[in-house]
């Protein structure tokens, strides 16, 4: 009996011991020395703004009544061979691509269309809508945006992949649909037309 005593103490010992924090804290030393591992306090779950968007270097031109980026602060994203400008205009946001600082720059008659194509979409299409940003390269213009009333996404193009597209799920086809799809694709060629006069124009500009 007084062996099954002294067994049970024994094993009590060793589970106080094991289960001490001061056994932990010095096994867990040892084992830090041993593979070196580094104590300092970690920086997961810290935000960091790595990139600006182009929003944030959007200021005020009070001259014209148009929101422009301040030509002291223009946000330009780098690439080997492109640059880009965001220009805020009433609203919408106007990105100009291109591989020289040239390039991007706007010209009051390219806001003014900017400007025309927001208002005739709204009035043409639809006035339940939120506009992407509207990118204009050497070689073709894409514009986007979500047409509220369908839950459906556009996307306009007039570059190689010229044409109108749409995203969305499950859209019942009745005769006000049909009626505004056929809007959707009356108004693109009127956006085609206008920003095919501006690719020309920068072009000529550029050269």
């Amino acid at each position: 009996m007084s062996n099954s005593h002294d067994e049970i103490k024994q094993l009590l010992k060793a589970s106080r011991t094991l289960l001490s924090n001061d056994k932990i804290n010095e096994d867990y030393k040892n084992i830090r020395g041993k593979y070196d591992i580094l104590t300092e306090q970690s920086n997961v779950g810290q935000r960091y703004d790595v990139s600006k968007s182009i929003e944030d270097e959007i200021e005020d031109d009070e001259e014209d009544g148009y929101e422009t980026a301040d030509s002291d602060n223009d946000e330009e994203v780098e690439t080997s061979d492109d640059k880009k400008q965001g220009y805020r205009i009433s609203g919408g946001l106007l990105v100009l691509h291109g591989k020289e600082q040239t390039d991007l720059e706007l010209t009051t008659d390219e806001k003014t269309t900017f400007q025309e194509t927001m208002d005739e979409f709204v009035n043409e299409v639809s006035d339940l809508v939120d506009f992407n940003k509207l990118n204009v390269y050497q070689k073709n213009v894409e514009w986007s945006g979500k047409i509220i009333d369908y839950d459906i996404d556009f996307f306009f193009s007039i570059g190689e992949e010229n044409g109108v597209y749409i995203n969305s799920e499950m859209v019942k086809i009745d005769p006000e649909f049909l009626n505004f799809l056929t809007k959707l694709q009356t108004y693109y060629e009127k956006f085609k037309s206008k920003w095919s006069k501006v690719l020309a124009n920068r072009k000529r500009t550029i050269n």
